[in-house]
């Protein structure tokens, strides 16, 4: 869903059912940290959708393992054919992310419940990577972005006829509500308690054609501090079309991420 994001190295197999004797290790083995070991959930409140995330990064691997804090097995992987002898480094992977309707928010949380998870793999030498993170059900509540002061459009699918985009012209800034409380109807803790937000990231995507006629996605992706709540849109970029749909992301310190998604029309020198 999400374009910034990188996806899978081909070669990779996931499997459900690794043999345990995989990851078995002598106690007295130093564990090499991973340099990156997060597991997360995103939330899509404009379409009502939650899947869950992973970043993994560090020394080369062949086999990788997530478990949660009851040594529930979330995900185990082995490297096969060519990349086996050169090993991966780096993943990123997001889960499918059915509607509420398919899927409620509390059925999706009770499958991936809080604590500390493990990330466990084996290095091409033999060695043993571990890395803990940990898994909160905290969402930040919606940034509810602006473009130029009006408020952002909800019905952003131009086969619909109910399509309707913000109209705008000129310099574009799209704008949003700072954000510092947790979600006031999903995730865990209810009620508004205080959040702490790390970053914001924007998106814009125009959907161009080449001129052999080939479909093109032109993506901007800035990450921002959590002390920036605005951001202009560069001229070159929306010289490229007058159709943009947008994504406003609200990062917590568990990278935790809720986000709004919406559309405008631009009109050059209005």
């Amino acid at each position: 869903m999400n374009p910034r994001l990188l996806g899978l190295c081909a070669g990779v197999s996931a499997l459900l059912a690794a043999p345990t004797a995989v990851f078995a290790h002598d106690d007295d083995e130093e564990e090499i940290p991973f340099d990156v070991a997060e597991v997360f959930f995103e939330l899509n409140d404009t379409d009502g959708d939650l899947g869950i995330h992973a970043l993994i990064d560090g020394d080369a691997w062949k086999r990788l393992r997530i478990e949660d804090m009851n040594e529930r097995r979330v995900l185990s992987i082995k490297v096969r054919g060519r990349l086996r002898r050169q090993g991966l480094t780096e993943i990123f992977f997001e889960s499918a992310e059915p509607t509420f309707d398919e899927l409620p928010p509390a059925t999706f949380f009770s499958r991936f419940p809080e604590g500390t998870y493990e990330i466990s793999g084996r290095t091409l030498e033999g060695d043993e990577l571990k890395s803990e993170t940990e898994i909160t059900h905290r969402m930040p509540a919606p940034p509810n972005p602006t473009v130029n002061g009006m408020q952002f459009a909800t019905h952003c699918d131009d086969e619909d006829n109910d399509y309707e985009p913000t109209e705008v012209s000129g310099v574009v800034v799209i704008a949003w509500v700072a954000v510092t409380m947790t979600h006031p109807s999903l995730g865990s803790p209810q009620g508004l308690p205080e959040i702490t937000i790390v970053n914001y990231e924007v998106v814009v995507e125009a959907e161009l054609e080449t001129a052999d006629g080939d479909e093109f996605v032109s993506i901007l992706s800035v990450i921002l501090p959590p002390d920036v709540t605005a951001m202009t849109i560069p001229a070159e970029f929306l010289a490229q079309s007058d159709t943009f749909k947008y994504e406003v992301l609200a990062r917590e310190e568990s990278w935790n991420q809720t986000a709004i998604e919406s559309c405008f029309l631009f009109e050059e020198g209005g």
